[in-house]
């Protein structure tokens, strides 16, 4: 008898499912938007699935291929539709023209609450605004990028380089990712919470937050959302490792606020040191309110300074080392240099006025990020019914993403060189690094969700770079950047544009460098 029962309930609900579905399809008319190979049920997935491998590929080459880069994906059921585009003039509309339409809304903050909580990257609205208005007035003063070029020329000095130099020495092949992700942990955390990750237990930390990112990212592949849910309501699988990592994340949160408290924060330099103190005039609930708060304030400052600067500068490395003769005049820019004397590490540690002249540096980090962008696609959820610049409609509740990484790829936008690294591009005929419209190159995003940090990421990375390359030539394991391996980038699919095993190299010391 219950056996039955179940077979009817089970029969009836896929019923119901397959008319609710079957009624969104033929509830509105047919979209004349580009859309990929597409089934009754179960929509795009199949066609997901062949491509999971190259998935940002995948959905560039197809871009490239629609009369105005832009198409729809279905997903399976019917649940929900996403119009994804790679058209500066819709990406303009998106995020300016009409910005209050398209917000984060209650996909972002179901999916990555647990990790992100209410922080400014999940949020939209006053809780947006008020952690907005204080982020933008901090890193607009002249004494925080001081800070920011002060801590990472000595975290330069005392660890990175004498770290490089060791390796370089016993001819040992070292993962370039894992240490420049360490290195950006270590700076961000000095930067944002004025702490030493080396004084406090943060390896687990680490891994609890790589666990977590990776996790969350994942919710959005799911072909149906049911499926995470049930797992995490069942406390089974990938959901039980993000609920035990999300439990190690707040223990370091919350020990680097009580280490802020316990050395009067409002007077430190240091970012979270600085919300404390503005926020002391906020409202709030109770303490634990209050400590959410800044919970939620400093794992958007990792998710924003631990992966993506480490992960642009791995790109770059690995193009640098695909075309040599890009990395001989960056090594001319840069040596060319007043020199100095070096630092007890022996190495050049280069000063924010001449990082600043260094214009060759720069347009190859641009370059760099323009092919492999650290965040490659970002997402928006449809308030109201709108129609593009380029005619898409699209509904109510629908998803609106921009991929930065297929727009790096389309002709109509970069030329027919557009797959090519080509640092030249961004300089014009002295020499003199010039910008592109921010709508043709939404690396740091756009409007009034720009990136904050954008020119501390520039900093941090010009200095890394100019001083590695000053004293060593980076030789990949597997080689650099050739045109085959460009076709078919080893990337990993996860929030962060993170190179798949890492990039193993070997130092080869530049014969002119100071000893």
């Amino acid at each position: 008898m219950f056996e039955l029962s179940f077979l009817i309930l089970f029969l009836t609900s896929i019923s119901v499912l397959i008319f609710t579905c079957f009624f969104r399809s033929t509830s509105h008319p047919p979209s004349k938007t580009p859309c990929p190979e597409s089934y009754p049920i179960i929509g795009n997935l199949p066609g997901l699935l062949r491509n999971r491998h190259r998935f940002h590929d995948w959905v560039a080459d197809m871009l490239s291929k629609t009369p105005s880069s832009t198409l729809q994906v279905n997903n399976c059921l019917n649940l929900s539709h996403i119009i994804c585009t790679a058209n500066p003039v819709n990406v303009e509309h998106l995020l300016v023209t009409n910005f209050s339409n398209y917000i984060k809304g209650y996909r972002y903050l179901d999916y990555l609450q647990e990790l992100l909580g209410h922080g400014i990257f999940n949020v939209d609205g006053h809780l947006w605004t008020v952690q907005r208005k204080i982020a933008s007035h901090e890193f607009n003063t002249k004494s925080l990028k001081h800070f920011v070029s002060d801590i990472v020329k000595s975290e330069l000095s005392k660890s990175l380089m004498p770290d490089l130099f060791k390796a370089c020495d016993h001819n040992l092949i070292i993962d370039m990712q894992e240490v420049l992700q360490k290195f950006t942990f270590t700076n961000i955390c000095k930067v944002a919470f004025g702490i030493d990750p080396e004084s406090m237990s943060n390896l687990t930390f680490v891994e609890a937050f790589d666990d977590a990112v990776e996790i969350g990212f994942s919710r959005f592949r799911a072909p149906l959302p049911a499926l995470w849910k049930l797992q995490r309501s069942l406390n089974i699988g990938s959901e039980k490792r993000l609920k035990e990592a999300v439990k190690v994340i707040n223990e370091f949160a919350l020990a680097v606020i009580k280490s802020r408290q316990e050395q009067d924060g409002g007077k430190n330099q240091d970012l979270l040191s600085r919300f404390m103190s503005l926020s002391s005039d906020m409202e709030f609930q109770d303490q634990e309110h209050k400590r959410k708060f800044l919970r939620d304030i400093i794992i958007s400052f990792v998710l924003a300074g631990k992966d993506s600067t480490s992960t642009a500068l791995t790109w770059f490395f690995w193009l640098i080392a695909g075309n040599p003769h890009c990395g001989s005049l960056i090594y001319n820019e840069i040596s060319s240099a007043a020199p100095l004397p070096a630092t007890d590490s022996g190495t050049r540690i280069f000063s924010y006025e001449e990082l600043k002249n260094f214009h060759y540096l720069h347009a190859a980090l641009s370059e760099s990020m323009r092919l492999f962008p650290p965040v490659p696609i970002n997402s928006r959820s449809t308030v109201e019914d709108d129609i593009l610049p380029d005619g898409t409609y699209v509904r109510k509740g629908w998803f609106a993403d921009y991929s930065a990484y297929a727009m790096g790829r389309m002709e109509r936008v970069w030329g027919q060189d557009c797959r090519e690294f080509k640092p030249e591009r961004w300089l014009d005929s002295d020499g003199v690094y010039q910008p592109f419209d921010q709508f043709r190159y939404p690396v740091f995003h756009c409007g009034p969700r720009m990136c904050l940090g954008k020119q501390m990421a520039y900093i941090q990375m010009k200095a890394i770079a100019a001083a590695v390359m000053h004293e060593f030539e980076i030789l990949p394991v597997d080689g650099g950047a050739t045109a085959n391996k460009m076709m078919n980038p080893p990337y990993r699919l996860t929030m962060v544009l993170k190179m798949r095993g890492g990039l193993r190299v070997r130092l080869k010391k530049r014969v002119t460098s100071q000893q």
